[in-house]
C-alpha cells in the first residue's frame, strides 16, 4: 500500500519511493516541457489532446464495458474442454478478444492450475489486444470492432491447431509453479482522483463530443480556457497514475496496477484510465518533440518502409505488458501505422497476461510468445500485400 507522505515532512521511505519510481519521469519530464518557453504551447496542446480525445472516452467505456460484464459468468475451461476440445478454445477466445486483460489473465490462470490446454493459452493470447483495445474502441470504433474480430478467428484457428499439434498436458506448470498466484494489493492514492473525476466527467465528456464534431472553442473565446483544462486534468492523471505504484520494476510501469482489495469497479475504471492516459501522454509527447523539434517525419518514414510496419509492430509486441501496445495503436490513431501494423501488433501481443505466465510458466509463456507471432506475422503482411498495396 502506498501513502502520501506528509506535508512537511518526508519520510526515509517516501525519499526511496520518490527516487526509485521510474513512473515519476513521466510527469517530471511534462514539467519540465512546461518550463521551457519553445515547448509549453506543444505540451498543453497534446496534454489537452490526450485527455480530451483519449481520457474521456476511455473512461466512459470502461465505465460501461465493467458494468455490463459484471452479471457475465466466469466458465471453467475445464469443463468446457471435457464437453469439448472446441468449446474451451472459442470460449479461450472469446475471453481474449474482450477489451482489457481480464480475459487473457484468468486462462492464463486456469492453464497454470492444470484446468486449460496450452491450445486455449494460444488462443487467448492471440485474440486478446490488451487495454489497447479500449483505446481504439474509443476512438475508432469500426476498427476496434474489426481487430476483435480479427483476433477471435485467428485465436480460434491457433488454439485449435497447436492443440492438434501437441498432447493435451503440453507445457503444463508443475504442482510447485501451480503455487504462485497473482497478487492482490490495497491501493490508497487512486482514491484521490475520485471526487475530481465525479465532478469533471459530466463536463469532460460534453467538451470531448463537441471537439468530436470539429466545434471551434475559438469563436466562443473559450480556446485557451478548454486547453487549459484538459492539460491539467492530464498532468493531474500522470501524477496519480505516477503515484500509485512503487514503479520500480518493468512491470510496474509497463502494467495496470495490482487489482484493489476490497474489490472496486470504480476504482477499477480509473486505474485503468489512468494506465492508458499515462502511455497517451508519453506517446503523444514523444511525437511531437520528434516531429516539432528533431524535425522527424515519422509519417514520411513509415510511407517509404511500409514494408517494414508489421514487422516492427509484431516485434513490439514481444515486450509484455500494455504500455507498448499503446504507442503502436496511438501511431495508427495518428495516420501513422498502416492496419497491417495495429493488426499484427494486435495479434502478436499478450498484453499484461504475459506477466503472469511468465512467474508461473515460464517455458509455456516463452514458447506462447514465440507461437503467436506466427499468425501475428502472417495476417499483418497479408493484410499489406493484399489490402493496402
Amino acid at each position: 500500500m502506498i501513502s502520501l507522505p506528509h506535508i512537511g515532512f518526508i519520510t526515509p521511505a517516501s525519499k526511496r519511493f520518490l527516487s526509485q519510481n521510474k513512473r515519476l519521469m513521466l510527469p517530471l519530464f511534462i514539467l519540465t516541457c512546461l518550463a521551457i518557453p519553445q515547448l509549453r504551447e506543444i505540451t498543453m496542446t497534446a496534454l489537452s489532446d490526450a485527455f480530451f480525445q483519449v481520457s474521456v472516452f476511455v473512461a466512459a467505456t470502461l465505465l460501461i464495458y465493467y458494468y455490463a460484464i459484471e452479471h457475465l459468468p466466469q466458465l471453467e475451461l475445464c469443463y468446457l474442454s471435457a464437453k469439448s476440445p472446441i468449446l474451451e478454445i472459442s470460449f479461450a477466445a472469446v475471453l481474449g478478444a474482450l477489451p482489457g486483460c481480464g480475459g487473457a489473465i484468468i486462462v492464463v490462470t486456469q492453464f497454470t492450475k492444470g484446468q486449460a490446454s496450452f491450445g486455449a493459452i494460444i488462443a487467448v493470447l492471440t485474440a486478446t489486444m490488451g487495454d489497447a483495445a479500449f483505446l481504439l474502441l474509443a476512438t475508432r470504433p469500426t476498427e476496434g470492432l474489426l481487430i476483435m474480430g480479427i483476433g477471435l478467428v485467428v485465436g480460434t484457428f491457433s488454439g485449435l491447431l497447436v492443440n492438434t499439434i501437441h498432447k493435451k498436458n503440453f507445457l503444463r506448470p508443475t504442482a510447485q509453479e501451480q503455487k504462485h498466484q497473482i497478487k492482490i494489493l490495497s491501493t490508497n492514492i487512486i482514491k484521490i482522483s475520485k471526487p475530481i473525476w465525479v465532478v469533471a466527467i459530466i463536463p469532460s465528456l460534453i467538451i470531448a463530443f463537441l471537439i468530436a464534431f470539429n466545434v471551434n472553442f475559438t469563436q466562443f473565446g473559450t480556446s485557451t480556457l478548454v486547453t487549459l483544462f484538459g492539460a491539467l486534468m492530464a498532468l493531474f492523471i500522470v501524477s496519480i497514475w505516477a503515484l500509485s505504484s512503487r514503479g520500480e520494476s518493468y512491470q510496474e510501469v509497463t502494467s495496470e496496477d495490482d487489482a484493489c482489495h476490497p474489490p472496486s469497479k470504480i476504482i477499477k475504471v480509473l486505474q485503468d484510465t489512468h494506465f492508458v492516459t499515462a502511455w497517451v501522454v508519453a506517446s503523444f509527447m514523444l511525437f511531437e518533440i520528434l516531429v516539432n523539434i528533431a524535425g522527424l517525419d515519422l509519417k514520411t518514414w513509415f510511407v517509404h518502409y511500409a514494408y517494414l510496419a508489421p514487422l516492427i509492430a509484431v516485434l513490439i509486441g514481444f515486450l509484455p505488458g500494455c504500455g507498448p501496445q499503446i504507442i503502436v495503436t496511438t501511431l495508427y490513431i495518428q495516420g501513422i501505422i498502416p492496419f497491417s501494423a495495429l493488426a499484427g501488433n494486435a495479434i502478436s501481443n499478450d498484453g499484461d497476461a504475459l506477466f503472469p505466465a511468465i512467474t508461473m510458466a515460464p517455458k509455456a509463456a516463452v514458447i506462447a510468445t514465440l507461437y503467436t507471432s506466427i499468425p501475428a506475422l502472417i495476417v499483418g503482411y497479408g493484410l499489406y500485400f493484399f489490402a493496402e498495396i
